[in-house]
């Protein structure tokens, strides 16, 4: 067991109880660490991997192999939780986390060390998916079930508000990550910045996921976490059993937030893309809207707590996706009407974005049995951003290369039809138990 792992129960004793607002932390920073290192990995597959992994390409087509090679984290994500749950069994929740976070950091930092397609031909694109899949395997395994442990102390009238504290990472990781990028690519000429400035926000994220490691350790090994652990409210039971028992859950919980899986990408990596290939702006200038963007996204976040609170958090899903549906009609078409537009499009979806993805975590998870909670919460998540955001770049750009932005809506669509049925059948699925 690693010196973290044991060094952890030392350090929850000396500093007593954890307060509820310390869980609020800690899921923040771990969230915070793991979109930092999704869109560090993100915004390189757009501004760097196409030219530096597939030289001997058009760039539209470099750009639609990065994203291929980016999806292969998320068909990797649920052979990790599986993984990985076996080893939280084994060795204990800990060490587990203890594993995956310096998997997921060492898969990163191995990246920023990876030479290009001039120096090592067809094996730099081999070793660039091996760590895009570690990565993902690593992802897996950081589910500690934080977000579960501040979902079941929460005030029943208070649940939406809760539920959307841990969302609050993915604007924040982008935030950091975006204006990183942004200081790169404004301070180092564009030969330097494709040569070796890509390389320093890689290392940064490994930086980041220590400090994370430290502050969700300091709250899994407590005494009231190892309570709901040992009571089953946190049990990591075998992926079979669990699937067996609520795959009809697991199915309904993957769908139900599409809507706002597949804007996730539609407002983060795509319009990046988009305006790198097909616009004469600077990325600099890009990145910082896109900053500002998911600053509206961390205020619409919070926004959706009490809005859930006070009409459901079902309620507020089904509102969303209808609004996101609209959305796709019309707004893709901004990405090109210049500066003005993309500030436009990207202000409307990140508003929209934070309103639904601050309540699309676990918004099937009461229908789990209290020991599949934890399991079918993790294969949940998974599967959702499998479905809804893992091919989101590569299909949108695609179609919208091929066919006009206007088609790259037709998958936002697809989205937010997908989570109307399935806020439907998780309604009737209620009414049948």
């Amino acid at each position: 067991m690693s010196a973290a792992a044991i060094d952890a129960p030392e350090l929850a004793h000396d500093h007593g109880p954890v307060s509820p607002g310390e869980i609020a932390i800690g899921v923040i920073i771990g969230r915070t660490s793991e979109f930092f290192d999704f869109f560090v990995y993100a915004i390189a597959s757009v501004l760097v991997f196409p030219g530096f992994f597939f030289p001997f390409v058009d760039p539209l087509t470099g750009t639609l192999w990065s994203f291929a090679i980016f999806a292969l984290a998320f068909i990797a994500r649920p052979v990790g939780s599986i993984l990985f749950m076996a080893i939280d069994r084994a060795y204990g929740r800990g060490f587990k986390l203890t594993a995956a976070l310096f998997l997921l950091g060492g898969s990163t930092a191995a990246i920023a060390f990876l030479p290009g397609y001039e120096t090592l031909g067809m094996g730099a694109i081999w070793l660039l998916a091996l760590f895009r899949m570690g990565q993902g395997v690593a992802l897996g395994g950081t589910w500690d079930g934080l977000a579960s442990l501040l979902a079941l102390n929460a005030p029943p009238e208070k649940r939406g508000w809760y539920a959307m504290i841990p969302q609050l990472g993915a604007p924040l990781g982008l935030i950091v990550a975006s204006l990183l990028f942004a200081y790169f690519t404004a301070i180092l000429p564009g030969a330097d910045f494709l040569e070796w400035g890509w390389r320093f926000p890689f290392f940064v994220a490994f930086a980041i996921n220590v400090v994370a490691l430290f502050a969700r350790l300091r709250i899994v090994v407590t005494p009231e976490f190892q309570h709901l652990f040992e009571t089953r409210d946190l049990q990591p039971e075998r992926a079979l059993v669990t699937l067996s028992t609520e795959w009809r859950t697991i199915v309904i919980g993957a769908f139900a937030p599409l809507a706002s899986f597949a804007l996730f990408h539609m407002v983060t990596v795509f319009p990046l893309s988009w305006v790198f290939l097909f616009t004469t702006e600077a990325p600099t200038t890009f990145l910082l809207i896109e900053a500002a963007a998911a600053a509206l996204g961390v205020i619409a976040i919070v926004v959706s707590g009490k809005l859930a609170d006070r009409i459901g958090r079902r309620r507020l899903l089904g509102y969303t996706a209808a609004a996101i549906a609209a959305f796709s009609g019309f707004a893709p078409q901004l990405l090109d009407l210049g500066e003005g537009g993309e500030i436009a499009f990207m202000g409307l979806g990140f508003i929209l974005l934070g309103l639904a993805f601050g309540q699309s975590s676990g918004a099937v998870s009461a229908n789990f049995a209290t020991r599949h909670r934890y399991t079918g919460s993790a294969l949940t998540s998974d599967l959702a951003w499998l479905f809804g955001a893992g091919f989101a770049p590569l299909v949108a750009l695609w179609l919208s290369a091929h066919y006009g932005l206007l088609a790259s809506g037709a998958y936002l669509l697809s989205g937010a039809v997908a989570t109307l049925v399935a806020l439907w059948l998780n309604s009737e699925l209620g009414k049948a138990r």
